[in-house]
């Protein structure tokens, strides 16, 4: 028994190892590309500020005894002033900030690439009535008017993150679903899949061991991007005053800048911080989706038509073009006139 446990260990060991490996190899192509660079210094940047805000953050924002004078302007002691309304330091909040919109940009952009994976993979590869099934729920998630009920479910069950992070998921599931089965109703005709078929293989077995692998590029790219979306999301909720009222988050910065009245008092620093972290973290997660989709899957690129169409695209094909136009109007000319005269 023991010998089987520590042979479990040491597999379950390798596993781990193998997977911090295949990481590290992932990150290191993404620092290798100048654009993927950027993103991740940013994204290195906000995840440190995010984890040691305590000790970066000069003062406590949730401390009330920690509060100073209400609307200083900036100085070597509040970096970027404080509030008006409660003479919160406005640099410590925004470390603080970079916490909520990490944790719902990543947690909502990890499980929405987890269900929208599973849902579209069933829907592309079982088909029948599980297909039909998942697709008419999208088609009904995607006409209902998300943010109504948004604000409707946020005063009923309350303004928590989590539930901001439920309604995200809830709703946002759909697109990755719908782009996931597009890729496996072609992947489940290719050899390999139809050789695992023939071989006996489970249907369970196919889509994890043969079909997720194959749609694993998209899911990476799409989830990085999602992040982006959902941060952006966050900050627009939380400024419409349907965030936790309790959380300090970028959004919720700028609803109190706009209702303190910031621009009237000349105090733009206020809003500007909570706008330049909303900007650069969407950003650095843009960059590191656009990065991860050359990477992950370089024929996409080059066997785009667009790509094809710039690639190919000098003046001598343009005179060609345009003398072929002049060619074809000229005759359309003639045969006009040879009509009339006839």
């Amino acid at each position: 028994m023991k010998i089987k446990m520590k042979k479990i260990g040491i597999t379950i060991g390798k596993k781990i190892i193998a997977i911090f490996k295949g990481v590290g190899r992932f990150i290191a192509k993404l620092w290798r590309h100048p654009k993927g660079r950027i993103g991740l210094i940013i994204v290195t940047i906000l995840i440190v500020s995010a984890v040691f805000a305590p000790l970066i953050a000069p003062f406590d924002p949730y401390d009330v005894t920690q509060r100073a004078q209400k609307g200083l302007s900036p100085s070597w002691n509040h970096l970027l002033g404080t509030t008006i309304t409660t003479g919160q330091d406005i640099f410590s909040m925004l470390i603080y900030g970079t916490r909520v919109s990490l944790a719902v940009g990543l947690i909502t952009g990890i499980t929405l690439a987890f269900l929208g994976a599973i849902m579209g993979i069933i829907a592309g590869y079982v088909g029948g009535i599980p297909d039909t099934l998942i697709m008419r729920t999208v088609d009904v998630m995607l006409v209902i008017p998300t943010l109504p009920l948004t604000i409707v479910l946020t005063n009923l069950f309350g303004k928590s993150y989590l539930m901001i992070i439920f309604i995200f998921v809830l709703f946002g599931w759909t697109g990755m679903a719908r782009v996931i089965r597009s890729l496996v109703l072609v992947l489940k005709n290719a050899n390999y899949v139809k050789a695992a078929e023939l071989a006996g293989a489970s249907r369970w077995h196919i889509m994890i061991k043969h079909i997720l692998p194959g749609v694993s590029h998209l899911i990476i790219m799409n989830t990085a991007l999602t992040c982006a979306g959902i941060m952006v999301a966050e900050a627009g909720l939380s400024f419409l005053g349907l965030g936790d009222p309790t959380a300090i988050s970028w959004g919720k910065m700028l609803a109190e800048a706009q209702s303190g009245g910031a621009l009237l008092f000349g105090h733009w620093w206020w809003i500007i911080a909570p706008g330049i972290g909303i900007f650069l973290s969407v950003f650095s997660f843009m960059r590191i989706g656009l990065v991860m989709e050359e990477v992950l899957n370089p024929r996409m690129k080059q066997s785009s038509n667009i790509y094809k169409i710039f690639k190919n695209l000098n003046n001598q094909y343009l005179d060609e073009v345009f003398a072929g136009m002049d060619e074809k109007a000229i005759l359309g000319i003639q045969t006009t006139k040879e009509g009339e005269r006839v």
